[in-house]
C-alpha cells in the first residue's frame, strides 16, 4: 500500500530541515518545498494525490493565505486538511486563516510531539470523512424515495453506519456527510456523555477519545441515554433535527470561528458545519437540540 503523502511548504530551508526531522518516523512520503510557486505547481499536477498540507503562512511571491484560498477554490483539494504554521498567531490572523478553511494553526516554535499529533489527527479525520462521502454516494439513488425518517442513535458505530444513508437524501451528499457527523456526534459526546470542550482536546491529543466514549457508554449513567435524528423533506429543504438527552451547552460561541480555540484538535466542527455542510444551522433552548437545513436544487 502506497503512503499517504504531505506537503510541506517554508521559506526557510532550515524549517523544512525541521519538519523532515520531526515527521522522519511516520509512515507518510514528504514532499518538501521552499518555492510556494513550485509547490503550487505539485500540488495542481493531474497525477500528484497529497492528504496533507502544511504550510507557512508568510513567504515571498506567494503567501500561506493565498495559497491556502487557491486550494479551497479548487473542489478537488477542498478536504485537504492544511496546517498553518506561522510565528505570527494575532486573532485576526488566526480567525483569518481559519474562515479561509486552514485545520489547524501551529505557532514557531513548536515541540515535535505537537506537530505529530495534529498531524495524525487530521490525516485521520481526512480518512473518515471519506469514508463517510464514499458511503453516502453509494446510497443516493436508493434513499430519494423517502420523505421522513426518524432514527435513534447510542454509539459512534451507530453515527458511522447512519451518515451514509442520511446523507444519501439530499442533494450533495458528500458535501453534507461530513456537517452531519459532526452534529451527530457532538450530541453523543458532548450531550449525552457529558464530556467537556478541554476533556476532548486533552484525549483528542492522546489518542484516547473513542476509548472514553467506549467507557463512558457502559457507566449506569449513560447507558440508557439515546439521541434522536429526524428527518423531513420537501421539494424546497431537507431538514435534519438532532435531539440529545444531555444538559445542553453554551452553543452560540461554537457556530463561529474562534481565534482562541484555532490551537486545539477540536472545536472547529460546529462552525464548520454551519458553512460547509447546511444552508442553515441552528440550535434551540439549551442546546439539546439542533436544526439544519439544505435547500434543494431548484
Amino acid at each position: 500500500m502506497d503512503k499517504e503523502r504531505v506537503l510541506v511548504v517554508d521559506d526557510e530551508q532550515l524549517n523544512l530541515f525541521i519538519i523532515e526531522e520531526f515527521l522522519g518516523q511516520e509512515d507518510i512520503e514528504l514532499e518538501l518545498h521552499a518555492d510556494p510557486l513550485a509547490a503550487w505547481a505539485s500540488l495542481i499536477d493531474p497525477g500528484s494525490r497529497f492528504s496533507l498540507v502544511i504550510l507557512d503562512r508568510m513567504m515571498p511571491v506567494l503567501d500561506g493565505m493565498e495559497l491556502l484560498r487557491r486550494m479551497k477554490r479548487e473542489p478537488r483539494f477542498a478536504d485537504i486538511p492544511v496546517i498553518m504554521q506561522t510565528a505570527a498567531s494575532s486573532p485576526d490572523q488566526v480567525r483569518e486563516g481559519l474562515e479561509a478553511g486552514a485545520y489547524y494553526y501551529l505557532t514557531k516554535p513548536y515541540e515535535p510531539e505537537a506537530l505529530i499529533s495534529i498531524v495524525r489527527v487530521a490525516m485521520a479525520d481526512l480518512r473518515a470523512r471519506a469514508q463517510l462521502r464514499s458511503r453516502a454516494a453509494r446510497l443516493e439513488e436508493a434513499q430519494k424515495l423517502i420523505s421522513n425518517v426518524e432514527y435513534r442513535f447510542v454509539t459512534l458505530d451507530d453515527i458511522n453506519s447512519l451518515v451514509p444513508v442520511l446523507a444519501a437524501m439530499c442533494p450533495v451528499p458528500d458535501v453534507v456527510a461530513p456537517g452531519l457527523s459532526d452534529l451527530m456526534v457532538n450530541a453523543v459526546e458532548h450531550g449525552n456523555l457529558g464530556v467537556s470542550y478541554q476533556e476532548k482536546s486533552l484525549l483528542k491529543w492522546d489518542g484516547d477519545w473513542e476509548a472514553e466514549i467506549r467507557r463512558r457508554l457502559a457507566l449506569p449513567q449513560f447507558c440508557d441515554r439515546f439521541a434522536t435524528i429526524r428527518l423531513a423533506r420537501d421539494p424546497e429543504f431537507v431538514e435534519f433535527t438532532i435531539s440529545d438527552q444531555g444538559n445542553g451547552f453554551d452553543w452560540i460561541k461554537f457556530l463561529s470561528f474562534d481565534p482562541d480555540r484555532a490551537f486545539d484538535p477540536n472545536g472547529r466542527g460546529i462552525a464548520m458545519a454551519r458553512t460547509m455542510s447546511f444552508s442553515s444551522l441552528e440550535y434551540q433552548g439549551c442546546g439539546n437540540v439542533v436544526v439544519a437545513r439544505i435547500k434543494c436544487a431548484n
